[in-house]
């Protein structure tokens, strides 16, 4: 696999991320416990986790594992969010993040648009899946507008960082 280091789209540009931006990151989303709440991983307390998150993901890049791009609104090249593809075989699973200022405006919607087309246009990918908390409607329905369809509950799915017990979660996919 061979994914873009960026994809551009009538308003954002999508681009692998770097060292550089744990800053951003940390200040725009990764310390707010609102943004995080539905994330497999806790709202950060201090910059050295968000540059070690940042490490991580590139790491990820490079084995093969996750492919992450930031998602930056033209002309400033500011991380807003991320947006993650991990292939596995013949599919591949979707993940997003956005800071809170810029919610509702359609934007994880047209980045995961770009994401999901190019995995589509691999040939050894015949299905995009991702799910969110049931108790995320914003995230069920950028699934339902890039074309995915709801499969199911899945029970006890994820475990989120504080809770007791794994939250239960809505899984949406699109085939081939």
């Amino acid at each position: 696999m061979n994914p873009p280091e960026e994809f551009r789209t009538a308003r954002l540009v999508l681009r692998r991320p770097r060292l550089d931006d744990a800053e951003a990151i940390f200040a725009s989303y990764a310390q707010d416990p609102e943004v995080t709440r539905y994330l497999t991983w806790p709202a950060h307390t201090e910059l050295a986790q968000t540059q070690r998150f940042v490490a991580s993901r590139l790491a990820a890049w490079e084995s093969g594992e996750a492919y992450e791009w930031v998602i930056t609104v033209p002309p400033l090249d500011e991380a807003l969010g991320m947006i993650a593809l991990r292939v596995q075989g013949h599919k591949a699973d979707l993940g997003y993040v956005l800071a809170r200022p810029y919610w509702g405006q359609g934007l994880v919607t047209e980045a995961a648009q770009a994401v999901t087309d190019w995995a589509f246009a691999q040939p050894d990918i015949y299905r995009v899946w991702a799910v969110c908390d049931v108790n995320n409607p914003a995230s069920a329905r950028v699934m339902a507008k890039i074309g995915m369809s709801y499969e199911g509950t899945l029970r006890r799915w994820t475990q989120r960082p504080g809770h007791e017990v794994p939250s239960d979660c809505l899984c949406y996919a699109r085939t081939k």
